[in-house]
């Protein structure tokens, strides 16, 4: 999953961080909510190597890729559960400002960003979008269920969508689904 680098060092310099230990550091600064600086030692690589690394696989989407397979993984064994899965958006303030489409007068809110997920009721993640904070649920919650990768199962061939979709805001996601034939149904 992860692209082989080829590293050509003109200039010379030491030997280069292994991916395994990147990917040790990497998880550790994401669950311990350290800085990349805080970053300890112990790991090997430093911390501008290590950022770097999560730097170039996520412009690489490899971490798209490594949650499909575990996904699929995870279905093969029969260990998803497709019967509920919840839907939810948060707004989070956009710390330098963010890219508004022309379609939408720039406002104070459409700098700041809105992500929307998709959990089954495990809370294991499905899909994840991100939109402008000013976005309704209901934009948001096509491209959501789209966005989740076909996953093989048990039985028959892959799935892409959950059963039934759960959500509090859900009388306005009814109102303001444009096509709610292509969308599970939602209940409350």
């Amino acid at each position: 999953m992860v692209p082989p680098t080829e590293v050509i060092r003109p200039q010379g310099g030491g030997r280069r961080a292994g991916d395994r230990e990147c990917l040790a550091a990497i998880i550790f600064v994401a669950t311990s909510g350290c800085t990349w600086r805080q970053l300890p030692p112990v790991f090997g690589p430093a911390w501008l190597a290590a950022y770097r690394r999560f730097a170039q696989w996520s412009r690489k989407r490899v971490w798209a890729r490594v949650h499909w397979v575990l996904l699929d993984e995870l279905g093969a064994r029969g260990e998803l559960d497709w019967s509920r899965c919840a839907i939810d958006s948060v707004s989070v303030r956009a710390a330098k400002g963010g890219h508004s489409p022309d379609r939408i007068r720039p406002t104070v809110a459409s700098r700041d960003r809105k992500f929307h997920l998709i959990t089954d009721r495990n809370g294991l993640p499905r899909s994840l979008g991100i939109s402008d904070s000013n976005t309704h649920d209901s934009l948001g919650l096509q491209p959501l269920v789209r966005g989740i990768p076909p996953v093989r199962s048990r039985r028959g061939p892959r799935r892409r969508r959950p059963a039934k979709l759960h959500d509090r805001a859900l009388p306005g996601l009814r109102r303001h689904s444009r096509s709610p034939h292509h969308l599970p149904p939602l209940t409350n």
